[in-house]
């Protein structure tokens, strides 16, 4: 599996602002995070290649970025966009962040009201991207409760409260993902985290470290899914991120009476990681535990498919969050799922999916990658072939999918990303 996106961005960002130089092993070299990269490259940051997946950065220390020459792109990636205007807002000039067309109709709004209130000034379209994000600015910390649990919106306010004076406090309403928090503690700057909350205080250092990033899960998520629908598969996947606040997808699957061994569990750069042993088994539909909802938000287009081949009704609710990714995942996994023949019902927050036999047809990932790797997954099982259009963004993530996919059984054809 490729390395996980979210620690390759945090990894890419702290090594720039950490004194000394950092090697970073299983850096994912996807459109997303290779964006970051860049961004730091434009701000002054010496970042080598050395060899594919591996990255060498020659950080510049918390103060020493510079004006970029232009705008900062960050292509789609979300959460490099939102982590980076935390940061940003704490730096010594102004810089615009600007993406692609997906990227530009997601809502910014709820990263640039807690920065706001730390004494950040970003500009905006509607609360749109681009982000003009003003340089110069005296940031204090804040106590901040999260409306919607979100680990790219926490992450930024604790970015901004690396340059903040005092303690800056961060609650989410369920807990999230601790990637940010983790991966502070290992570049040495103190950070005190919880379930559902964390906090440090301005005015430390990073240091430079070593970096393994394990491999991704929500990639490896669509291997889990096939070779349990498919009748026959066994797979062992290697080195899988094991991040609790990630792996509801995991306890999900089980749920419906997946067959998922973990071998091999340890620690690997503050992170816990696992070989995964699949094999095919009947899937039953569930309701999705709502507590559990947050700690797999990026997995539930593939687990659609869990649900459209299993037997009985899988429901999905407390996942609104879904309306505003890469797409209406909601929206576009309900439309393709219904052309191929399964009956969904969408709601506000979530759907109603009852399990039957897929069949072939043609449906439209509306430029999201993890649909379009999903209606890949659903092609194993259907009755005949299924052509998934507006595909190219899969390299956003998963740099090699098709490849990778076919050398394990897929049949992807010439032309499929």
């Amino acid at each position: 599996m490729p390395g996980d996106k979210s620690i390759s961005h945090r990894a890419i960002m702290l090594a720039a602002l950490a004194e000394g130089t950092s090697h970073i092993a299983g850096f994912l070299d996807g459109d997303d995070t290779r964006a970051t990269a860049r961004a730091f490259a434009q701000m002054g940051v010496r970042i080598e290649a050395a060899r594919a997946c591996e990255r060498i950065v020659h950080g510049v220390g918390l103060h020493g970025l510079r004006a970029p020459d232009g705008d900062i792109d960050c292509g789609n990636a979300g959460t490099g966009m939102r982590l980076l205007a935390g940061l940003l807002a704490g730096q010594a000039f102004d810089a615009t962040l600007t993406g692609d067309a997906s990227l530009s109709r997601r809502p910014m709004r709820r990263v640039i009201e807690p920065l706001t209130q730390m004494g950040a000034q970003i500009e905006s379209e509607g609360g749109m991207p681009p982000l003009r994000v003003h340089g110069k600015r005296a940031l204090h910390g804040i106590d901040y409760d999260l409306p919607v649990a979100s680990a790219q919106v926490k992450s930024a306010i604790l970015l901004a409260g690396l340059y903040a004076r005092g303690e800056t406090r961060a609650r989410e309403p369920h807990p999230t993902r601790d990637y940010t928090e983790r991966m502070l503690a290992a570049f040495g700057w103190p950070v005190e985290f919880g379930a559902g909350f964390a906090k440090l205080s301005g005015g430390h250092a990073l240091r430079a470290t070593e970096v393994s990033v394990p491999a991704d899960f929500s990639s490896a998520a669509f291997f889990i899914v096939a070779a349990s629908l498919v009748p026959g598969s066994e797979i062992v996947l290697r080195d899988v991120g094991m991040n609790p606040r990630r792996t509801g997808l995991v306890q999900v699957l089980r749920a419906m009476g997946a067959d998922i061994r973990e071998m091999n569990a340890r620690g690997q750069s503050g992170e816990d990681v696992a070989d995964l042993i699949i094999k095919y088994a009947p899937l039953r539909g569930i309701d999705v535990p709502i507590e559990v909802v947050p700690d797999m938000i990026d997995e539930f287009p593939i687990l659609f498919v869990a649900a459209a081949a299993a037997r009985g009704t899988t429901r999905v609710r407390g996942a609104a969050e879904l309306r505003v990714k890469e797409s209406d995942r909601i929206a576009v996994m309900a439309r393709g799922l219904r052309a191929l023949g399964i009956r969904i019902e969408e709601t506000a927050d979530g759907a109603s999916i009852e399990g039957g036999r897929l069949e072939g047809g043609a449906v439209d990932s509306a430029g999201d990658h993890r649909c379009a790797m999903s209606f890949a997954v659903a092609g194993l099982v259907a009755r005949a072939p299924v052509r998934i259009g507006d595909c190219a963004n899969v390299a956003t993530s998963f740099p090699g999918f098709k490849e990778l996919a076919n050398s394990s059984g897929f049949d992807l054809a010439a032309g499929t990303p």
